[in-house]
């Protein structure tokens, strides 16, 4: 059975998403597993798990917006940013209304440079900041380009907000909680965080974890297999005729007109061949990734 392809799994709190990769690889015997965008312990939701020659594909994949539902305790802030860390300051909430919560929310939406939290995988010097953190040392990662494409309030319910949120990759949603504890004067923390889609996989279509699992078991699993460029729509589709599908495979570029940074690219026989990046200056289409065997 081919084993290339996308799995859309439901992450429950708990494993880490290197946790559950390593799962699936001894479950399905298959060494070639990743994923397309970690999940904290603490949240659950969507998590692309990429098999095969899909490995291949993880940084188009990463690079789609994701959607997130956040639970946002008011009153207290914390070290990590959720319920795990200490707190670090306290104040009263209950002055805050709706008003003034939609008014920061509209304030942190577009481009900007974000602070990721020091108990977070971002590396420094070579390790994960929050390996410095948990010994005690002072360490601020190195602030990043991210954008907020919609930040919405859902339920008001003090001491809590029920959120939900459009992202770039590398957005840190435990930092705009944060944020918006401070733009609120009373501080904030995650209490719960789901990630619900990652580009046009969403939550409703996953597979929670522990069904997966008994489908392998059985042998019954091949059917949520999804095709390489489930995720790819967002790029121009380009049919190639056999010399270019031998051309791409062989490193070298074709000339056809160019409409966009990259393309997906087709053999006759309906398979995904490569992923092309448009070359302006010289006007061809260069094989950035091959999948063809």
């Amino acid at each position: 059975m081919a084993t290339d392809g996308i799995l859309n799994v439901y992450k429950p709190v708990g494993p880490t998403s290197f946790a559950v990769v390593a799962r699936l690889r001894r479950l399905l015997r298959l060494r070639r597993i990743g994923h397309a965008g970690t999940l904290d312990p603490l949240a659950s939701g969507v998590l692309l798990l990429l098999l095969g020659r899909a490995t291949r594909l993880s940084c188009y994949l990463q690079a789609l917006p994701k959607t997130y539902r956040v639970g946002a305790y008011l009153g207290k802030a914390t070290t990590t940013y959720d319920e795990e860390g200490e707190v670090v300051w306290e104040a009263d909430p209950w002055g805050i209304d709706e008003g003034a919560v939609h008014k920061a929310l509209a304030e942190m939406t577009g481009r900007f440079l974000q602070q990721p939290p020091s108990y977070s995988a971002v590396k420094v010097k070579g390790k994960p900041a929050y390996v410095y953190a948990r010994s005690g040392q002072s360490v601020q990662p190195p602030p990043r380009w991210v954008e907020v494409y919609r930040f919405q309030l859902l339920e008001f319910r003090l001491p809590e907000l029920f959120l939900e949120v459009e992202c770039s990759q590398g957005t840190y949603v435990r930092s705009l909680v944060h944020e918006l504890g401070l733009k609120l004067g009373c501080g904030a923390y995650v209490r719960w965080l789901m990630r619900t889609a990652v580009g046009p996989f969403t939550v409703e279509e996953s597979i929670p974890l522990s069904l997966l699992e008994e489908e392998i078991g059985r042998a019954q699993w091949s059917h949520r297999l999804l095709p390489l460029d489930a995720g790819l729509s967002y790029m121009l589709a380009i049919s190639l005729g056999p010399e270019e599908v031998a051309a791409v495979v062989n490193g070298r570029p074709i000339c056809r007109p160019g409409d966009g940074e990259r393309a997906r690219a087709y053999g006759p026989d309906g398979a995904l061949v490569a992923i092309l990046r448009w070359d302006p200056q010289q006007g061809l289409w260069r094989p950035e990734t091959v999948f063809a065997p």
